[in-house]
């Protein structure tokens, strides 16, 4: 396959991303949110994405969800060709192929609706048969709430439910269709610490016992460090990951291991991680070396002629 090629999902993989550009222009100036993003996220795996504001990353997940276009790359989520959706398909893709929960609680749920009514919306707008639909519906309602925990809550509405109370509702609304891959843009960004674990149980949940992909947004440390896979996105790119696994000693205790790794992208650039770049002195140009297994970097420490 030639380099200039965008790269065959894999069958199990449920988001592609290849070089993904995203340029916004406002008073003539252009802005370059994505600068050849890169991304595979698998079926089934629980994802965070970290980085400064204005680094991408609610960009990409705009993308992701169907909300915007970009601007030129490839993006597939769950079969899906996000830049050649029809206006048809792409109503359809945000209805059966992702869900979202928005940061702010009250963007997620209708005021004038109960917690079950909320749930039950995504349902009756998705259409099918009428045949035997409120049944049908209404056992869907009824496993979520019973899933997520929040039984209780089922004849509530918005302002009687808590900021936690209110994003776990919405999480049971963005699972209604059953979609494969959940997307949430900083969910636990308005709740305290506490709060905050009880939300991220219930994206577990979700992933666990529903099956679905989830990609988090997230400030959160503590978000960022419960997940098998944290990906930082800095300047427009994907720059490094962090992997977690748990590990057994011989004793029989688990322990949880993990490793940060730079990313390659398909045209061979690394982003170095800024503090490896301060402690070396790293600015501008580096040595370069190939030994027989690796790969050696550093400071170059020849005097530049023109200077």
């Amino acid at each position: 396959m030639a380099a200039t090629e965008p790269r065959s999902p894999r069958a199990d993989t449920a988001i592609t991303c290849d070089r993904l550009v995203r340029i916004f222009s406002s008073d003539g100036i252009e802005v370059q949110a994505l600068q050849g993003l890169e991304l595979t996220v698998a079926q089934g795996d629980l994802v965070a994405l970290v980085g400064a504001s204005g680094s991408g990353k609610s960009t990409l997940l705009n993308i992701l969800a169907g909300l915007d276009v970009p601007t030129a790359g490839s993006a597939t989520v769950g079969g899906y060709n996000l830049l050649e959706m029809s206006p048809r398909d792409s109503l359809r893709y945000r209805r059966e192929a992702v869900g979202f929960v928005w940061q702010q609680t009250a963007r997620n749920l209708l005021p004038f609706l109960t917690a079950a009514q909320n749930i039950a919306m995504p349902l009756q707008l998705r259409g099918g048969p009428r045949r035997g639909a409120a049944k049908r519906h209404a056992a869907r309602v009824a496993e979520l709430l019973e899933t997520l925990g929040i039984g209780y809550l089922a004849d509530r509405r918005p302002t009687q439910l808590s900021g936690g109370e209110q994003q776990r509702v919405a999480i049971a609304v963005a699972m209604a269709n059953n979609p494969p891959v959940l997307l949430a843009d900083e969910p636990t960004g308005e709740l305290d610490s506490e709060t905050g674990a009880a939300i991220f149980e219930a994206f577990r949940t979700v992933n666990r016992e529903l099956g679905a992909t989830v990609v988090i947004v997230t400030h959160d440390p503590l978000v960022a460090g419960e997940v098998r896979r944290t990906v930082a996105i800095r300047d427009g790119r994907t720059s490094s990951e962090v992997l977690r696994r748990t590990v057994t000693d011989e004793h029989g205790a688990e322990s949880v291991s993990e490793r940060e790794y730079v990313m390659l992208d398909r045209t061979g650039r690394v982003q170095l991680p800024q503090k490896f770049l301060e402690a070396l002195g790293m600015e501008h140009r580096v040595a370069v070396d190939l030994a027989p297994d690796h790969i050696e970097v550093r400071p170059d420490s020849t005097e530049d002629p023109q200077a």
